[in-house]
């Protein structure tokens, strides 16, 4: 049974830092590009950052370039969201994706797997 599950999610102020993490289990993590979207109530899902499967190749939205990094540790099967110089409008619930033999880039992500999300909210 393929899971996706997320933590590291909470309050923190503006300026702060929080790393958010993917565990992933019932698939062959290798095999798969990850990425992390936000999406906020009546809007649409937001490409944040994806990595490829070797962890190689990030892509990253404009509005977090330079504050926020992705990674992937293949050997514990888990993908990372470190979120600096955090903003109140960075607020809202994070999700992860793994997607087969994707590159990890913005429009690759029909048919992915999905995380249940977890909430991230800056205070200002």
């Amino acid at each position: 049974q393929v899971q996706l599950v997320e933590s590291g999610g909470g309050l923190v102020q503006a300026g702060g830092s929080l790393r958010l993490s993917c565990a992933a289990s019932g698939f062959t993590f290798t095999k798969y590009a990850m990425a992390w979207f936000r999406q906020t109530p009546g809007k649409e899902r937001e490409f944040v950052a994806g990595i490829n499967r070797s962890g190689t190749n990030t892509y990253y939205a404009e509005s977090v370039k330079g504050r926020f990094t992705i990674s992937r540790d293949n050997a514990r099967n888990t993908a990372y969201l470190e979120m600096n110089s955090l903003k109140p409008e960075d607020t809202t619930v994070y999700y992860c994706a793994a997607k087969l033999y994707g590159s990890g880039e913005a429009r690759q992500w029909a048919n992915a797997y999905w995380g249940q999300g977890t909430q991230v909210t800056v205070s200002s």
